[in-house]
């Protein structure tokens, strides 16, 4: 029997999961010094699980429309002589 493709490379099952393990709740809860050592571990507090959106570029198109401006004027200038 063959191996799911899925299971074949190692980070393959690391992507965004909507829900926390106890254990990583109780870590953001930390985080956000939210928790103490005395809290009871069952009825945990909800806790937000956001993806992050890292590495989106903005749009560079204003500088590119000004520089064609500037070309056209040393082109006018270049026919007048």
């Amino acid at each position: 029997m063959s191996i799911d493709r899925s299971l074949k490379v190692k980070g393959a099952l690391t992507r965004h999961r909507n829900v926390l393990t106890r254990a990583e709740r109780v870590e953001k809860l930390k985080e956000e010094e939210r928790w103490s050592d005395e809290d009871s571990l069952f009825g945990l507090p909800k806790v937000a699980h956001r993806k992050s959106h890292a590495g989106r570029k903005e749009k560079e198109a204003p500088e590119k429309q000004a520089a064609p401006e500037e070309g056209a004027a040393e082109v006018a200038e270049a026919k007048e002589d």
